[in-house]
């Protein structure tokens, strides 16, 4: 930006070129130098001086809404690259699952109160969707089932079980019992991870338990418990969703349990996600 114009604008807000110097911390004769330039460059006289300080002329007073622009517009524009270079401003792309329902808002929000300038997205996938848009820069990160693979940064945030989700009581032969119930599933491809894991659980177990519906979104499933449908293997922290009279009972198995954290590439040029980290690391002390 011309120099002149900040001299400008200065002289004009403090009537007088002494003060404006001091407000721009240089020297009067400095300052004096900028205008004549700003005046020859403008081909007008801007201001007339008198033994009452400096007043616009008729030139000078037509001119000065447009310099406040641009001296506004030039401090926004170094105020907001500072912004960015301590990543205080940008677009983050985030994915959460079905384990993270809770968690991954949360974070968001705890984010968004500490840089309200950063655009946020939130979708919910699968893991494995978002392992493949982390890799191909679609998502800045992901809370999702770990791990993701030696090529992706992750993060262990908890750890999660299933649960048999219910309204009837679940009894202690839970093995035999559970292998004999029609389950409520969510669909594989909405929740693969949780499919797989409900696969290990049961090979484990040995048991192969019926299908009686099968929905695209958890809520749904829960909503299918809580009007008596019939049972279903969830996520623990499921919970959090669930309606008040949906009980769960944990499955104690090292086949039913796997860790939930955040995943990110570690080439990814962003500071946005070191940020970001620091806030979860802020969040969980």
């Amino acid at each position: 930006m011309n120099p002149g114009l900040r001299a400008f604008v200065a002289v004009a807000d403090h009537r007088g070129f002494g003060p404006a110097a001091h407000s721009l911390a240089i020297t009067q004769p400095a300052l004096t130098k900028r205008i004549q330039a700003l005046e020859r460059e403008t081909g007008l006289s801007l201001f007339t001086r008198g033994r009452h300080g400096a007043t616009l002329t008729e030139f000078g007073a037509m001119l000065l809404p447009q310099a406040r622009e641009l001296v506004a517009a030039a401090d926004e524009f170094t105020r907001r690259a500072h912004r960015l270079s301590r990543c205080e401003e940008g677009r983050l792309a985030l994915g959460f699952g079905l384990s993270t329902i809770d968690l991954a808002p949360l974070a968001v929000a705890a984010f968004r109160r500490s840089y309200p300038r950063v655009e946020i997205s939130l979708e919910d996938l699968p893991s494995s969707v978002q392992i493949d848009r982390i890799r191909t820069g679609e998502l800045h990160a992901g809370f999702l089932r770990l791990p993701v693979g030696d090529n992706l940064q992750q993060r262990v945030l908890r750890v999660d079980q299933l649960a048999i989700a219910s309204t009837d009581p679940v009894p202690n032969d839970i093995i035999g019992w559970l292998g004999e119930q029609p389950l409520v599933r969510l669909a594989h491809a909405k929740g693969s991870g949780l499919a797989a894991q409900i696969d290990r659980l049961c090979a484990a177990w040995h048991i192969r338990p019926g299908t009686l519906h099968e929905t695209h979104d958890l809520q749904t499933v829960l909503a299918l418990v809580a009007a008596g449908a019939g049972p279903a293997l969830v996520p623990a922290t499921a919970a959090h969703i669930a309606p008040p009279t949906v009980t769960f009972t944990r499955l104690d198995d090292p086949a039913a349990v796997w860790n939930v954290g955040i995943a990110w590439q570690p080439a990814q040029p962003t500071g946005l996600i070191a940020n970001f980290l620091a806030v979860l690391t802020h969040q969980a002390s």
